[in-house]
């Protein structure tokens, strides 16, 4: 049996097939949990196949302590363990960033984390570039290994890499249907020199014999296939994915190989990726030989043009990598997330004044000049200028023009949420820039916010703005009376 090649990830050596345990929270979500030593005996036969690396996550259930249990055994060669921390949006200080890593430590049985990979919810919120610092100062006293993300969009990805977090990895759906990380993470990831860990490769399983030339189900039980058959649908239906299964099967006929084969090689070769992440469901179904089967051919010109012609058939799943679990259409087991996320906290809330409601967001100059970050008068909201400021005056990004636009956006957007808007509600954005050659970058970036809304805009070159920042961006917006 071919053993899966390795890569080099930062200092880490990995599998480039990760196994991943998310099923592990499928599996238990009756309430019964897996005895972790049974459950390791089942892992211990991947590593032994030379399938080292792990991902898994906090909310996995028991994943994590059956890793552990692995861990405790010290198989050779030495096993790479990647998991998540995912809190909710709410304050990241020193000691609450800590307490999540050490968590996580505690359940491994590991004294440092090899691969600490960081979700957020909502980049309105901006504690999560506070948290990635934090992670960082831990990485440096050797509690970590590395640092990655998971579901970061390309530009939110850059802000945090440009504001000094040593990111190596982001984890992303990537597979034959969802390829919105071939996009513009693809050219952001080889900027910055971050690689992908993808998941999601085989779409729930869909991606298989299994459903060749078989009618769309009528009722799915499981969490993944949930997911991604909302997949399916939001890349045009279940005649475009029959079409990409049909053409997966020419090729893997050609190879004498099988259509998950297929699917995930063609992943596996996209040049910012590093390892692609295929769920075990522990006990129940192991595809080692198959998927050892990955490392012993590769596509072919005909074989991309094959399932390049597949591609025709469908659409692209909008928007860009990580928006299924922030913006509709929400692309989750669960379905629409909105009411979800409108329950977190929000990274500020409106205050009665003297002329109505208005929001400060704690930068230093608010209080100096007596100002408000927003005021609402009736429907109209007016947005003071506004720089990529966290704290009180730390700069953002400070050489990069387009990380500091997305960060602005983001501070806009909480603003209007907290006076009963959102971001669509803009009608008009000034912006103030110092430096003509930022103005691609400062403009892509708006684009990617306002693209579809269209407001009014107007964009000035200045002598320089106070701070040393590169970007200032003021806002109006109509919100309307309920």
């Amino acid at each position: 049996m071919t053993r899966p090649d390795e890569t080099d990830l930062g200092q880490l050596r990995i599998s480039r097939a990760l196994t991943g345990l998310w099923q592990v929270a499928d599996m238990e979500k009756d309430g019964t949990t897996l005895d972790p030593e049974t459950a390791a005996d089942h892992l211990a036969a991947y590593h032994a196949a030379g399938f080292t690396s792990f991902d898994m996550a906090d909310h996995y259930g028991s994943a994590e302590i059956i890793a552990g249990r692995l861990l405790a055994r010290a198989p050779e060669p030495p096993t790479m363990v990647a998991t998540k921390w995912c809190p909710p949006p709410g304050p990241m200080t020193a000691e609450i960033v800590r307490a999540g890593v050490l968590e996580r430590m505690e359940r491994l049985g590991v004294a440092q984390v090899d691969l600490l990979q960081f979700h957020w919810w909502s980049f309105e919120h901006p504690a999560w570039l506070d948290a990635l610092h934090q992670l960082a100062a831990l990485r440096r006293e050797g509690l970590i290994a590395e640092i990655g993300v998971t579901n970061f969009d390309a530009a939110h990805l850059r802000v945090a890499v440009a504001d000094g977090v040593p990111l190596i990895s982001n984890q992303v759906s990537f597979s034959l249907l969802d390829r919105r990380a071939a996009g513009p993470l693809a050219a952001t990831c080889a900027d910055l020199g971050v690689r992908l860990l993808a998941y999601g490769t085989l779409c729930g399983g869909f991606l298989s014999e299994r459903w060749l030339d078989q009618p769309e189900p009528a009722e799915i039980t499981d969490w993944s296939k949930m997911k991604y058959h909302r997949f399916i649908d939001a890349a045009g239906g279940w005649d475009g994915f029959q079409g990409i299964l049909r053409a997966a099967k020419t090729v893997a006929d050609r190879h004498g190989v099988s259509i998950p084969n297929v699917a995930t090689r063609w992943v596996l070769e996209q040049p910012h990726v590093a390892g692609v992440i295929i769920g075990a469901r522990l006990g129940e179904r192991a595809h080692i030989a198959d998927n050892a089967q990955l490392f012993g051919f590769s596509l072919s010109a005909e074989d991309h043009a094959v399932l390049d012609a597949a591609f025709e058939g469908t659409q692209m799943v909008p928007g860009d990598c990580g928006d299924e679990y922030r913006v509709p259409p929400f692309l989750t087991a669960s379905g629409d997330l909105s009411h979800h996320l409108a329950e977190m906290p929000r990274a500020v809330r409106a205050s009665d004044g003297l002329r109505g409601p208005h929001v400060v967001t704690g930068t230093k100059w608010e209080d100096i000049a007596g100002y408000a970050r927003a005021r609402r008068d009736g429907e109209i909201v007016s947005i003071s200028g506004t720089t990529a400021t966290a704290g009180s005056d730390r700069v953002v990004a400070p050489e990069d023009a387009g990380a500091q636009t997305t960060f602005i956006l983001d501070r806009i957007a909480a603003s209007l949420a907290a006076l009963g808007g959102s971001i669509e509600d803009v009608i008009r954005t000034r912006i103030y820039i110092t430096d003509p050659a930022d103005v691609d970058a400062i403009s892509e970036a708006h684009g990617q916010v306002f693209g579809a809304i269209k407001p009014a805009n107007t964009l000035v070159v200045v002598a320089g703005l106070i701070g040393g920042y590169r970007v200032e961006i003021d806002a109006d917006a109509r919100i309307a009376q309920s």
